[in-house]
């Protein structure tokens, strides 16, 4: 099988922007960060999950949560939050199919939409934890059911080259953009801790992302539902997530990234973020913020060189507007809410962003 390949050239560009070290959280940002991460862990069930409203996504909100607290630098073995990782690791192993290799449950009617949600964000979690485990039994066993996962995952996709909420072995050929994104980073994750991920797979959906732009540049929901891509279906949402996606397989400069960043730059501006929200508004945070800090400071000029200097995408002046916002909207108990999923969900995109300047795990680190 054949590896994904990162662009030397992408490498050389970004050399001064995506370094591999942690900056530490303005001062002003930290009681908020531990008071939602000490809500975030009240939150987990005596069995190692989380779960959205309702209890559905019980898969799905153990993979975020747990790469949240992953990212505060607490691991398996010490730190404030190791024996809620412990419990959410756990969960999980527990409830990996070892004969599919699914992460989850196809019957579970708490998954909500679907199976495949649930299966990203806790490959995306297990890989991270897998890549520092030390325990040779322990490290055996994530290593076999992140193998079966990475299966499972190519296997799921779409004759389109995406993902939907269900695989498409199990009869549903139906695509999905969010979703897609959700596979990819995990994919990407999973590469990133030494687990094979087949080559082809990723060309897959980056054509299935080409294929879903439209002339404006933007990504649409879904090809299986007809009509193509065409101009006014755009989902700045998705967009952003894509852009997320793009970056999170080494292609910083692909031509496109840059007409995805074009389209949604607009959009989405950066110096009042935040102060209108919208639908999915949390979940265009957690990339957003994703793909802002990667850029850095000096990032989007190197994309774009003839932007004018008070009109580009850094991360400071994203982080200023949204961190503030961020402290105008934590309830009392640490959380931040308003959104349908739930507070454990809307929580976890935001401490996400919030924490990327940690730079502890390696699928945010610059």
């Amino acid at each position: 099988m054949r590896f994904f390949l990162v662009l030397a050239s992408s490498a050389i560009l970004f050399a001064n922007t995506l370094q591999l070290r942690a900056e530490d959280l303005p001062p002003e940002y930290r009681t908020m960060l531990d008071n939602g991460l000490d809500y975030l862990a009240k939150q987990q069930a005596r069995d190692g999950h989380w779960e959205a409203g309702g209890g559905q996504f019980a898969t799905a909100m153990t993979g975020v949560a747990g790469t949240t607290l992953l990212m505060e630098g607490s691991t398996l073995r010490e730190g404030k939050y190791s024996e809620n990782i412990r419990r959410a690791v756990d969960y999980l192993v527990k409830h990996a199919q070892k004969d599919t290799g699914l992460i989850g449950g196809i019957n579970d009617p708490n998954q909500g939409l679907g199976y495949l949600y649930g299966h990203g964000f806790s490959m995306l979690f297990l890989s991270q934890v897998y890549g520092e485990e030390e325990d040779a039994e322990r490290r055996k066993q994530l290593e076999e059911i992140l193998n079966k996962a990475v299966k499972f995952c190519v296997l799921a996709q779409t004759d389109r080259g995406g993902w939907g909420y269900l695989s498409a072995k199990d009869g549903n050929n139906f695509d999905e953009g969010s979703v897609s994104v959700t596979q990819v980073q995990a994919l990407r994750a999973c590469r990133n801790a030494g687990i094979v991920v087949p080559k082809q797979a990723i060309d897959m959906v980056h054509k299935y992302l080409k294929d879903c732009t439209t002339p404006k540049g933007g990504v649409i929901y879904s090809l299986a539902s007809g009509g193509g891509a065409q101009a006014g279906a755009e989902r700045p949402t998705i967009t952003v997530a894509a852009i997320a996606s793009m970056f999170s397989t080494g292609e910083y400069d692909s031509d496109l990234a840059k007409k995805w960043l074009k389209f949604v730059k607009p959009i989405v501006p950066i110096d009042t973020v935040g102060q209108e929200q919208f639908g999915h508004s949390e979940y265009t945070q957690y990339y957003y913020g994703q793909v802002i800090y990667m850029l850095g400071e000096d990032g989007y000029a190197k994309l774009f060189p003839d932007s004018r200097a008070d009109d580009r995408l850094q991360w400071s002046k994203y982080r200023k507007a949204f961190f503030a916002f961020l402290q105008r909207t934590q309830q009392k108990d640490g959380s931040w809410r308003g959104t349908p999923i739930g507070p454990v969900w809307t929580s976890s995109c935001f401490l996400t962003v919030l924490q990327l300047d940690h730079g502890t795990l390696p699928i945010y680190q610059r």
